[in-house]
């Protein structure tokens, strides 16, 4: 795929946050896809490297519930080969009634036509504490 082929399919699968669309989210994911979110699993279940079917288990927590979405708008990218480098905020207000409002580095792989990889940094201790209670 081209450089803007790869950034056209990062910007859709962010787009389907927004619109609760998380099978979508996973269809762009290839088979043996892997999302890495930084921070350290000891203290935070949801760091860590996650199968597409772990994924998809946390987005289904998250996302359908949402009120209206979970809006991640990408501020910045950059790609090179296949891999296209995002900078994000997301907005959204959570089931739990707290608003989510965190921003990313998110660094992603494409392999034939879909995402193979993405690694995540985000405010681990903002997710927490809109998570809890």
């Amino acid at each position: 795929m081209s450089i803007e082929a790869n950034k056209k399919l990062v910007a859709e699968f962010f787009a389907h946050f927004k619109r609760k669309e998380v099978k979508e989210v996973l269809d762009t994911l290839t088979p043996d896809a892997t999302w890495w979110i930084g921070g350290k699993p000891d203290l935070f279940p949801i760091c860590g490297t996650k199968t597409k079917a772990e994924i998809g288990e946390l987005l289904m927590s998250l996302v359908p519930t949402s009120k209206d979405g979970l809006a991640i708008t990408p501020s910045g990218m950059v790609a090179e080969g296949d891999k296209v480098a995002v900078e994000a905020e997301s907005l959204g207000v959570l089931a739990n009634g707290r608003t989510y409002n965190n921003f990313y580095h998110f660094l992603i792989t494409i392999r034939d036509g879909k995402i193979s990889s993405v690694k995540e940094y985000l405010d681990t201790m903002h997710t927490a504490d809109v998570l809890k209670g």
